[in-house]
């Protein structure tokens, strides 16, 4: 830096002129949302849960250094200051639920936050014993949302978790699933339980549950999570590598992930849908989708159409 009362010398100026440049060259940061997200009711209860939520399953599952743990507290902090609530794990998802749990409480974030985790072994005394773990994994002392996952030993831990919610110990109760060929057993379970959630896969790429799950759920009264809802990741990497038509423009979308997230959301069957990221620019623009207007059906088959030439 030049001293005070004298100019500059050249390779003082040039570095100063440097630095300048680089400021109005380099693009600025991806603002939060301005506007406040949309929020769709729970069907069971009347609250109101915000449409976009996170899924935590391999980008939460980290050590416990700075270098990996500072990019993921920067991802709830924004997650929490762009209105987001749902954070969704489970302990098949090696050290998300601690992970999460910690960094909550390290930022005080716990109670902006909807923590939702899952049931995942064989046997009711089992079945305890990791939802307690999981309690104390999520420093969560009382969590919102417990799920079976993937229908694992099914009717046993619902009867546990039906339990444990006339106990007060749990807020929701719900089951998950991520494959079609599961839906006829989540049929029957929609009719013959007392369900909460269902998290369910859906997508423009994987769209079977909209023909009998939704409609089945929005009749029961069961609250819907979206699960993979970029139908595993592969086809948006390939869409990241054409142009976004020039119609998203109507429903205010800037990407491929807010058009695909729309799509989804322009299901009024869905309460929340749960993209999983560990970048503050992912998230991002996954919030995003939370705000402006959604698509009705005819834009929804055009983006269908869009994600069928991928």
């Amino acid at each position: 830096m030049a001293k005070q009362g004298r100019p500059p010398t050249r390779r003082e100026a040039l570095r100063l002129f440097g630095a300048a440049a680089s400021a109005v060259l380099l693009p600025a940061p991806e603002p939060l949302p301005s506007q406040a997200m949309r929020a769709r009711t729970i069907p069971s209860s009347g609250e109101e849960l915000p449409v976009v939520g996170i899924g935590t399953w391999k980008a939460f599952d980290v050590g416990s250094s700075p270098v990996e743990r500072r990019p993921l507290e920067e991802v709830l902090s924004a997650f929490v200051r762009g209105g987001g609530r749902l954070v969704d794990s489970s302990p098949m998802y090696g050290r998300a639920e601690s992970v999460v749990g910690e960094i909550a409480q390290k930022l005080g974030l716990r109670s902006s936050l909807f923590l939702a985790t899952k049931v995942w072994t064989s046997g009711g005394l089992a079945g305890v014993e990791q939802m307690e773990r999981s309690e104390k994994a999520l420093r969560a002392g009382r969590l919102d949302l417990l799920q079976v996952h993937n229908l694992i030993d099914v009717r046993t831990h619902l009867r546990t978790l039906g339990a444990w919610k006339a106990e007060g110990r749990v807020r929701y109760i719900g089951i998950t699933h991520y494959v079609a060929s599961a839906y006829p057993e989540i049929e029957q379970l929609l009719r013959s339980e007392r369900l909460d959630f269902l998290q369910i896969n859906y997508s423009v790429f994987e769209a079977e549950a909209e023909e009998r799950v939704l409609p089945l759920a929005a009749e029961r009264g069961v609250a819907v999570i979206a699960n993979r809802p970029f139908g595993g990741g592969e086809a948006l990497r390939r869409a990241a590598r054409r142009s976004l038509p020039a119609w998203a423009e109507e429903i205010e979308c800037r990407s491929w992930a807010e058009l695909f997230l729309k799509w989804i959301l322009g299901d009024a069957a869905v309460t929340c849908v749960i993209p999983g990221t560990g970048k503050v620019e992912h998230l991002k623009d996954n919030l995003r989708a939370g705000v402006g207007p959604l698509p009705g059906r005819d834009l929804r088959r055009r983006i269908a159409d869009a994600a069928g030439s991928f």
